[in-house]
C-alpha cells in the first residue's frame, strides 16, 4: 500500500483568484490490513487538494500496484492547494496505463476503486469536488447529519436503483463485491463528479468498502457524532471495523472544514452528478 501526506490540524490555505480569502482545514487518516488478508492493497493521499482512498484488486500484489498508481498520479498532478476535474481525469488516465504495465502477465488483470475530495476554486470561490469510480465511498456530515455523496458502481447498487433490492440488504447480498467500474483492467476510467459548497463545520469521510461492509452507514453516523477530531475519528472507524470482523483491508480519510471565507449567496445546490 501507499500512504501520501500526513495528518494536519488547522492548516490555512489561500484561495486562488480571491482578494486574500482563505480556507482552514484539518484532516486525518488510518488504515489496517484487517484480520483475513495478508497484504494491504489500499492506498491513500491526504494533502491539499486531494483527500483520496484507492482500494486495489488483483492477484499477486497487482491490486497494491494499482492503488499505488492512482495516488501517485494524483500526487504528481498537484500544482498547488487547489485542483480540478481535468487534473483528476488526466491522472486517472495515466494511472490506467501504469496499471496495465504493472499487471504484466497477471491473468486476472489489476484495477482499483477510488474516491475522494478535491479542493477547487472558480473565480475566487472555493468548493469541494467529490469523485468516485467503483464502490469506495465519500460521505458528508453537515449540521451533524451524515449523507452519502457518492453512488456505488456495483451490481447491487443497480439492483437497488431498479427497485429489485432494498438498500439495507445490499451489503449482505452475494454479489455485494461485484463492481461495474474500476480504474484499470484495460478499460478507460469513468469517474462521476459532484460539486458541493464549502461550509465551515462540514466533515467528509472517505473510505474503502472494508469500512462500509463492517459497520454500515448507521455505524459510521453513530461514531462520527461522538468523535469530532479527524485523526481520532479515522482511527476509531478503522478500529471498530476490525472489531466488527475485519474481513477486508480498511482505510479511512477524514477531512474537516474549520473555516471558510464569508461569502454571500453561495450556491447550495448538491447535484447528483455533473455532465460528462
Amino acid at each position: 500500500m501507499t500512504e501520501l501526506g500526513r495528518p494536519a490540524s488547522a492548516l490555512t490555505i489561500p484561495v486562488p483568484g480571491s482578494d486574500g480569502a482563505s480556507v482552514t482545514l484539518s484532516w486525518g487518516a488510518a488504515t489496517d490490513v484487517g484480520r483475513r488478508r495478508d497484504h494491504n492493497e489500499d492506498s491513500f493521499i491526504v494533502d491539499a487538494p486531494y483527500f483520496v482512498v484507492a482500494d486495489g484488486m488483483g492477484g499477486h500484489l497487482a491490486g497494491d500496484r494499482a492503488s499505488d498508481a492512482v495516488v501517485q498520479r494524483l500526487g504528481q498532478a498537484t500544482r498547488g492547494s487547489f485542483g480540478s476535474r481535468g487534473e483528476i481525469e488526466a491522472a486517472l488516465a495515466l494511472a490506467t496505463v501504469d496499471i496495465e504495465r504493472a499487471a504484466g502477465g497477471n491473468s486476472i488483470g489489476a484495477g482499483t476503486t477510488v474516491t475522494g475530495v478535491t479542493l477547487v476554486a472558480t473565480a475566487g470561490v472555493p468548493a469541494v469536488l467529490v469523485f468516485n469510480v467503483g464502490d469506495s465511498r465519500t460521505y458528508r456530515i453537515e449540521d451533524g447529519k451524515l449523507s452519502r455523496v457518492t453512488v456505488d458502481h456495483s451490481v447491487v447498487q443497480e439492483m437497488v436503483d431498479a427497485g429489485l433490492l432494498r438498500a439495507e440488504d445490499a451489503e449482505s447480498h452475494p454479489d455485494s463485491n461485484v463492481i461495474t467500474r474500476a480504474v484499470g483492467f484495460g478499460e478507460p476510467p469513468e469517474p462521476d463528479f459532484w460539486t458541493l459548497p464549502l461550509h465551515a463545520g462540514d466533515r467528509y469521510i472517505v473510505c474503502s468498502d472494508g469500512l462500509t461492509k463492517e459497520i454500515g452507514d448507521v455505524g459510521i453516523s453513530r461514531i462520527s457524532a461522538k468523535v469530532p477530531d479527524p485523526q481520532a475519528l479515522a482511527e476509531r472507524l478503522v478500529g471498530d471495523a476490525i472489531v466488527a470482523g475485519g474481513r477486508d483491508n480498511v482505510t479511512v480519510v477524514v477531512l474537516r472544514v474549520d473555516a471558510t471565507p464569508e461569502l454571500d449567496d453561495t450556491d447550495d445546490t448538491l447535484p447528483r452528478s455533473e455532465p460528462a
